[in-house]
């Protein structure tokens, strides 16, 4: 027998699994959803549908955690999404008691996603990079290769990290980071034109920032500056209320 099936296993419709797949127990697996040869899947997967799990990648694997007591826990991926060679998702503690990866993502190959992360949806994990536990990757956040992030940390959406870059701050939603150490390197603008935004909202956006990181005032006095100063929009508020919700603080400036 090439492939080890357990019988309690929910698979859908037309899932195609090739040989030498391991599929456990208490696994959910959607319609179209494809598995290339010595994936394996483990005990509280849920898998959406029409995915695609590369050979070598291991979903709903026990959390790398001290902490964790064998309790009932689950990973989730979402529809239409990609999880490439050897990538890892662990499932979640009893912290969350569900590792999250959302919608149409693209986990690349040695990637690692750890116990109780929360990925929306969009979200692009570069080759080999690294999320601790409890990390969240709001919508369309790109993590370049080699990127490692400091558990708990949250990365705003739209927002864009360098390759090879070491995170240990919340990144607000919308900008570029990078350098070493981590540095705020500008406004996304090439994801924001490539998803829509026009050259007024994309402007809105570089005043909120050039506040925040460039007029020399705290965070406390630039989150009010802005309150103040700023027309009112989506963009604005999802900037403010990241930065009001950071407990671990947010990436410093140029002039930090």
């Amino acid at each position: 027998m090439l492939n080890s099936i357990h019988p309690e296993a929910i698979i859908g419709k037309d899932v195609t699994v090739s040989p030498f797949v391991t599929i456990d127990k208490n696994v959910v697996i959607g319609d179209g959803t494809f598995i290339y040869p010595n994936a394996v899947i483990m005990s509280g997967a849920r898998i959406g549908k029409n995915c695609k799990i590369f050979p070598g990648a291991v979903i709903a694997g026990i959390p790398q955690d001290l902490k964790f007591a064998g309790e009932e826990t689950i990973a989730v991926i979402g529809d239409n999404t990609t999880i490439r060679e050897c990538a890892t998702v662990n499932r979640g503690t009893a912290s969350k008691g569900q590792t999250i990866v959302g919608n149409n993502c693209l986990l690349m190959a040695y990637s690692h996603t750890a116990h109780d992360c929360i990925l929306h949806d969009n979200v692009i994990l570069g080759n080999a990079t690294q999320l601790a536990g409890e990390v969240e990757a709001d919508d369309y956040a790109i993590l370049s290769g080699g990127t490692l992030v400091h558990q708990f940390t949250r990365i705003g959406k739209h927002a864009m990290i360098q390759g090879g870059s070491r995170i240990n701050k919340d990144i607000p939603p919308y900008i570029v980071v990078g350098r070493e150490p981590i540095t705020y390197s500008g406004v996304n603008i090439v994801g924001l034109r490539r998803r829509g935004f026009d050259n007024d909202r994309i402007a809105s956006i570089q005043e909120i920032y050039r506040i925040l990181y460039q007029s020399g005032m705290n965070n406390k006095e630039a989150v009010k500056c802005i309150e103040e100063n700023v027309p009112n929009s989506e963009e604005k508020e999802c900037v403010i209320s990241f930065i009001n919700a950071s407990a671990r603080g947010i990436v410093r400036g140029y002039l930090d």
